[in-house]
C-alpha cells in the first residue's frame, strides 16, 4: 500500500518494485502481492458447497450469481480501500450545532456509508420470509465482512429487529417492510422513519450496573395516554450505530422489564430525545459507532407485553448470535485467505513457504479451523430456513453452543495468521492487525462466554426437546468414524450427570460444539478434512498450538483448499 492524500489508500502492483532511492535503484523481490481482484465467494470451497448443499435446486443459479457478484467486489481494490478508510477514519460525535442546539449527530466517513449500502443493496438485511433467505443472507454476510467488520453491526441488528417486532403484529405491518427494504438511506438521519423507504435498526440492553444481567437495568418507562406510549428515563451503557433509524431497548415498566421501539425522529419531524454522551474508544470496530446514550423524557412504544422484555427481544439476541457465529467465521476466513496466499508466493530458506512441512502444518491446521466454523455457521442459517419446530429446537442448543466456540476461536486463528505473515502482518498495511482487533468482539457481544454456556445449560434443563435434536443431528453421522463414536459417547456420559454443572459448562459446552462440528463435517467435508479434523479435535492427538496436526494427514490437500486465488 502506498498512501497518497491524507486518507487515501492505494494498492501496489505485483512485484517485483522498483524503488528509486538516491542515485541508486532498488529492486525489492520476494514480496507476496496483493490478495486483490478476486471472487470471495466462489474461492471459499466450504461456503459454495455449504450454500449448494443447504438451497433447493430452483434457487441455486441465482444465488451463485448473486453470491459471486458481492464476492467480486468484496475481493476488489476499492471495496479494499473502503475498508481502510473507515477505519482509519473513525466516527466523530457532535453533540451541538453552531448555535448550541442539541443534535446528536455521528459523522461517519463516505467509505462508511459505500460499505453499508451496497449491502443494504444486496439484500444483507433481507432474509425473513425470502425462499432460502437465511442461507443466502449468510453466506452474504460472511463473505462482505470480509471487506470490512465493522459495518456488520447495524446491518446485523436491523436484519435481526424482525423477530421481536412480530410481537406486536401492527408494528411489524409497519416497520417489516422498511428494514428488509433494498433501499439504503442512511446518510439522511434527520427524516421520521414514515418517509423513508427503508430504515436501520440498532438495539439497547446494557446499563452501568448490571451488563448481561439485564433483569438489573433501571431505565424506567411511563405509560402515557394512547395506544402502547411511554416515556423512557435512564441509559444505555452501550448502544451501536446510534445514527439508526430506531433501537429496540428494555425498561422497567409498571408491569416489570418490557421491550420498546425507540424512534429516534418522531412522526411530526422532531427529534426524540436521544442524547449520546460520548462514543466509546475500542479496541477494534473502530469504524463502526458504539455510544453511550441518556433516555429523558424519551417517547416509545412497547413492543410485547408489560413484563415479558427478555422473551420479547430474545429472538433479536438469537439472531444477532447467529451473526456473531458467521461474523466470525469471516475474519477466520479472511485471515486464512491472506496467510496461505503470502505462503504461496513468500520464498523462504530454499524453497517457497507454502512447501516447507511446518508452514503447510500450520496453514493445514488453521484451514481446518476455519472450515468447521463456516460449515456451522451455514448450518445454522439453514435451521432456521427450515423453520420446524425440530429445527427450532435444535437452534436452542446449538446457536449458543457454537456462539461460545467459534467466536472464541476467532482471536487464536486471527493471531496466528498473521504470524504467517511475519513482520508484514503487524503493520497496518497488510490489514491483518485490522482483523485481530477486530477478533474479540464476538465472543463479547450478545453475552460473552459465561452468558452463552449458563445459556446451554438453561437449556439442558429446561427444554428435553432441545437435547434431543441436538443428539439426533450429531448422531447422523454416527457409524462413520470411530473417533466421533468415541467423543458422542463421551459427551453422552458428560450429559447423564448434570450434578455440578455449572463449574465444568465451559468443557461441556466446548465438547458438545466439537462433536457438532465434526458430525457436519464426516457427513459434508472432503475425507481430508473430516479425518483431520476427528484426529486432532476429536481424537486427542493435536498439540495446544496450531501446527501440531499429525504429520501423515494429508495437510497439503487441506492447504490447497484454502487458498484463494486471484
Amino acid at each position: 500500500m502506498t498512501e497518497g492524500p491524507p486518507g487515501v489508500f492505494h494498492l501496489l502492483p505485483a512485484p517485483p518494485y522498483r524503488i528509486r532511492m538516491a542515485t541508486t535503484t532498488h529492486t525489492v523481490t520476494n514480496q507476496p502481492p496483493p490478495l486483490v481482484g478476486y471472487d470471495v465467494f466462489t474461492a471459499d470451497h466450504a461456503l459454495t458447497e455449504a450454500v449448494e448443499r443447504h438451497l433447493p435446486l430452483e434457487l441455486l443459479d441465482d444465488a451463485r450469481r448473486e453470491l459471486s457478484s458481492l464476492g467480486t467486489t468484496a475481493g476488489s481494490v476499492q471495496a479494499q480501500e473502503w475498508g481502510f478508510l473507515a477505519n482509519e477514519n473513525p466516527p466523530k460525535l457532535r453533540t451541538h450545532d453552531r448555535y448550541g442546539h442539541r443534535i446528536d449527530h455521528v459523522d461517519f466517513h463516505p467509505a462508511w456509508h459505500r460499505l453499508l449500502g451496497h449491502a443494504v443493496t444486496n439484500g444483507l438485511t433481507d432474509a425473513w420470509g425470502r425462499p432460502g433467505g437465511h442461507v443466502r443472507r449468510a453466506a452474504g454476510f460472511l463473505v462482505w465482512t470480509q471487506a470490512e467488520a465493522g459495518h456488520g453491526c447495524p446491518l446485523s441488528m436491523t436484519h435481526a429487529a424482525v423477530p421481536a417486532l412480530r410481537a406486536d403484529p401492527a408494528l411489524a405491518a409497519e416497520w417489516e417492510p422498511k428494514l428488509t427494504s433494498r433501499i439504503y438511506e442512511g446518510e439522511e438521519t434527520t427524516r421520521p422513519a414514515a418517509d423513508k423507504t427503508g430504515v436501520l435498526f440498532g438495539m439497547g440492553m446494557t446499563e452501568k450496573q448490571g451488563g448481561s444481567d439485564v433483569r438489573a437495568n433501571t431505565t424506567t418507562a411511563a405509560p402515557v395516554e394512547g395506544d402502547g406510549a411511554y416515556l423512557l428515563t435512564g441509559h444505555k451503557w452501550f448502544c451501536s450505530a446510534p445514527m439508526s433509524d430506531a433501537f429496540l431497548v428494555l425498561a422497567q415498566a409498571p408491569g416489570g422489564l418490557t421491550c420498546f421501539l425507540v424512534p429516534r425522529v418522531l412522526e411530526d419531524g422532531s427529534r426524540n430525545v436521544f442524547r449520546i454522551q460520548r462514543l466509546k474508544d475500542k479496541l477494534g470496530n473502530r469504524s463502526n459507532a458504539s455510544s453511550e446514550v441518556e433516555f429523558d423524557g424519551t417517547w416509545a412504544r412497547r413492543v410485547g407485553e408489560e413484563g415479558r422484555g427478555v422473551r420479547t427481544i430474545i429472538g433479536m439476541v438469537a439472531a444477532t448470535r447467529l451473526d456473531c457465529v458467521v461474523g466470525s467465521a469471516a475474519l477466520m476466513r479472511q485471515a486464512v485467505a491472506q496467510s496461505v496466499h503470502h505462503a504461496a508466493y513468500r520464498g523462504a530458506f530454499g524453497g517457497v513457504l507454502l512447501e516447507k512441512p511446518l508452514m503447510r502444518n500450520v496453514l493445514a491446521d488453521l484451514a481446518l479451523e476455519s472450515e468447521a466454523a463456516t460449515t456451522l455457521a451455514m448450518r445454522l442459517a439453514a435451521a432456521y430456513d427450515t423453520d420446524s419446530e425440530q429445527e427450532k429446537a435444535f437452534l436452542r442448543l446449538a446457536v449458543p453452543a457454537a456462539k461460545y466456540w467459534v467466536t472464541k476461536r476467532c482471536t487464536p486463528v486471527t493471531a496466528e495468521a498473521l504470524e504467517c505473515l511475519g513482520g508484514n502482518g503487524y503493520v497496518e498495511e497488510s490489514g491483518m492487525p485490522r482483523l485481530l482487533r477486530e477478533s474479540p468482539l464476538n465472543s463479547i457481544w450478545e453475552g460473552s462466554g459465561n452468558v452463552q454456556a449458563l445459556d446451554v445449560l438453561r437449556a439442558l434443563q429446561r427444554e428435553p426437546q432441545a437435547l434431543n435434536a441436538f443428539l439426533e443431528e450429531v448422531g447422523k453421522a454416527r457409524g462413520a468414524d470411530h473417533r466421533l463414536d468415541g467423543a458422542i459417547k463421551d459427551l453422552l456420559a458428560e450429559l447423564a450427570d448434570l450434578e455440578g454443572v455449572e463449574a465444568r459448562a465451559r468443557r461441556l459446552v466446548e465438547r458438545m460444539a466439537l462433536v457438532l462440528q465434526g458430525s457436519l463435517l464426516v457427513r459434508w467435508a472432503p475425507p481430508a478434512v473430516a479425518d483431520a479434523f476427528c484426529a486432532s479435535r476429536l481424537g486427542g492427538d493435536w498439540g495446544s498450538a496450531f501446527g501440531t496436526l499429525p504429520h501423515t494427514l494429508d495437510l497439503a490437500a487441506l492447504v490447497e483448499r484454502a487458498r484463494a486465488v486471484a
